[in-house]
């Protein structure tokens, strides 16, 4: 990592949405559809190889939980690293379904 935290922004159309990781000039991105105003799809996440082992789909799935607590919003966990996060993290169980 570098001595700056990576900025993750967040990108939402009417029915798809993604945050986007960038550290230095690689990104991650974390991939949802929507079901409804109050449910999403967590469908796939992405990190490339220069970014393995930083840390990057962890803060990209936190930045999703404070997001949906934040909005009212529950989360399936389809993506498989998605999934494997929420069952580590019991305290997010307000959040997925």
């Amino acid at each position: 990592m570098t001595d700056s935290a990576p900025r993750i922004t967040r990108e939402q159309g009417p029915t798809k949405g993604r945050y986007v990781l960038d550290l230095n000039g690689a990104e991650a991105e974390l991939t949802w559809s929507v079901v409804s105003p109050s449910r999403i799809i967590a469908d796939h996440t992405f990190v490339p190889d220069a970014m393995r082992g930083t840390g990057a789909g962890l803060r990209m799935v936190e930045r999703l939980v404070a997001d949906a607590r934040a909005e009212g919003v529950r989360v399936v966990a389809l993506c498989p690293y998605v999934k494997a996060q929420a069952g580590k993290h019991p305290e997010w169980s307000d959040v997925f379904e």
